[in-house]
Order: structure tokens, then C-alpha cells, then sequence
């Protein structure tokens, strides 16, 4: 699985980089398996992104995906809305003590 950047844009305001992507796999990809991706395509922790969507079309392997990626988990906490989503995948990516 490989990322394309389609846009990439700064914003100040919020401190973030609004991206659009899209992503070729066979399956539809699960959040933890995007944030990983875009972790390691911009070197930021996966704390600091908030995937917004993933999008694919019937019959097609092609996923569109919109993330915004902040400069601190401060700062994504702030502006951000969390939902109940997000709060099991933060589960699944923790590892377990």
C-alpha cells in the first residue's frame, strides 16, 4: 500500500498541513493502517494527525483520503472534535502494559 499526495496545504491558523490523498489496496484500509502511512510519509507521530475521511468507490481500488496533520497533539486536542472512533483506534494502536 503507498500514499500519493494529491494537495497539500499549510495553515497557519490552526497550525496544521491539510492534505488530500489516495491510497491503492485491494481492501478498504482501516485508520490505524492510514495514520501509520501518513506517520511515516511526513515524520510525524500519529498523535498529531486526524484523518477527516476515506472514501472509496464501489468496484475500484483506489481510496481518497483527507487528513489534517498538527504541529503538537496539544494543538490537535484544542481544535479538533474527538469522536468515539478515534478513541478505539487510539486503543488498538496502544500497546498493552
Amino acid at each position: 500500500m503507498e500514499i500519493k499526495i494529491l494537495e497539500e496545504k499549510n495553515n497557519p491558523l490552526f497550525g496544521r498541513k491539510e492534505m488530500k490523498a489516495t491510497v491503492e489496496s485491494e481492501i478498504n484500509p482501516s485508520r490505524l493502517q492510514i495514520l501509520e502511512l501518513i506517520s511515516k510519509k511526513f515524520s510525524s507521530p500519529a498523535e498529531n494527525i486526524k484523518i477527516k475521511k476515506i472514501k472509496g468507490n464501489f468496484g475500484k481500488k483506489i481510496f481518497s483520503i483527507e487528513a489534517n496533520i498538527y504541529s503538537s497533539e496539544k494543538e490537535k486536542n484544542i481544535v479538533e472534535i474527538k469522536k468515539k472512533k478515534e478513541g478505539a483506534v487510539k486503543e488498538k494502536a496502544a500497546p498493552a502494559k
